[in-house]
């Protein structure tokens, strides 16, 4: 397709999101709504389509769930267009956790939210320069995250990786590691964290608790950092007392709100999942790029989600 012929909104759908019963109906909002529609076959897909088109369209929505959103993204930043293309979001996939954030609540509202929705310009993350825009979890195994339910990620979203993990591998190899948080705009120190984790949870759109949905504020410019202390994992298991485990209060908790971090593990190298796509690495830089992502969003979304209120930087103890 020429330049001349270029669509001004471009549709990246993923027909295997989800249950996959969703095609058929986002094709045809889609096309009502005057969108080219593009749909992957295979891994790579929908960011070679997002790079390609982003330089011409006004407009890049992704249908998926939030591994689609993050490669669109990531496609829409390969083509240096983050400044010119606004990418939606259409949600098709089994928790869309994201979408939730900002919003919006299904197909045909995506669309609706398209056309008369507020655009609000969000951050983004990058982790060893490659973007996510919800989270970052470190100590999910590959393995554990294929066997995951979508009943599962429905009812709990990520913290069904969580659960899974504990469950599939039994015994849990304990991540040996060290975390050093950078000084933030509001006074906030830099800190350095060492000691056995369970997990690393960054967040830029979510934050991790017992809740399926958490929004974070994703226009402060800050990462929402939760690192789960060694415990016992026989305690972990049962969704109830996985939930409980996330509360603000408890004592294996450490929570940081930060620009940007450096996570070494002393040990082996270690898998991460950002927003589901996997990269597994011994040295994990993180950091934001705030409001470089202009997005639409529902009449539910708000900017602050705690409107003034102030959210503990941290429970549980350094070392």
């Amino acid at each position: 397709m020429s330049p001349a012929e270029a669509s001004d909104r471009v549709l990246v759908c993923n027909p295997v999101s989800g249950s996959g019963d969703h095609v058929d109906d986002a094709v045809e909002l889609a096309a009502d709504h005057g969108f080219e529609i593009r749909k992957t076959e295979e891994a790579g897909d929908a960011t070679r389509f997002a790079r390609d088109v982003a330089p011409d369209a006004d407009l890049v929505a992704a249908a998926g769930g939030d591994g689609t959103l993050n490669a669109v993204v990531n496609g829409v930043a390969a083509a240096d267009a983050l400044e010119t293309t606004t990418v939606a979001v259409v949600p098709a996939g089994t928790g869309n956790n994201f979408a939730a954030n900002i919003g919006v609540r299904g197909l045909e509202h995506a669309f609706t939210v398209i056309e008369d929705g507020r655009r609000r310009s969000i951050d983004i993350a990058t982790a060893n320069d490659r973007i996510f825009v919800n989270s970052c979890v470190g100590g999910i195994t590959a393995e554990a995250s294929s066997e995951t339910t979508t009943e599962s990620k429905a009812d709990l979203g990520v913290l069904a990786y969580v659960k899974n993990t504990l469950e599939t591998v039994g015994e849990f190899d304990s991540l040996p590691l060290r975390a050093e948080t950078a000084a933030g705009p509001n006074g906030e120190t830099a800190q350095a964290w060492e000691g056995e984790a369970l997990f690393v949870l960054i967040g830029n759109c979510r934050r991790f608790t017992g809740a399926r949905t958490a929004q974070a504020n994703v226009e402060d410019g800050l990462l929402e950092v939760t690192i789960v202390e060694d415990a016992a994992t026989t305690n972990l298991l049962g969704g109830a007392a996985l939930e409980g485990l996330f509360d603000r209060d408890s004592a294996h908790i450490v929570r940081r709100r930060t620009p940007s971090l450096t996570i070494e593990s002393r040990g082996d190298s270690v898998e991460y999942s950002l927003d589901g796509e996997m990269l597994e690495t011994e040295r994990l830089e993180l950091e934001t790029e705030p409001t470089a992502l202009t997005i639409p969003v529902g009449d539910g979304y708000q900017p602050d989600p705690d409107e003034g209120e102030l959210w503990p930087l941290e429970t549980g103890t350094d070392r």
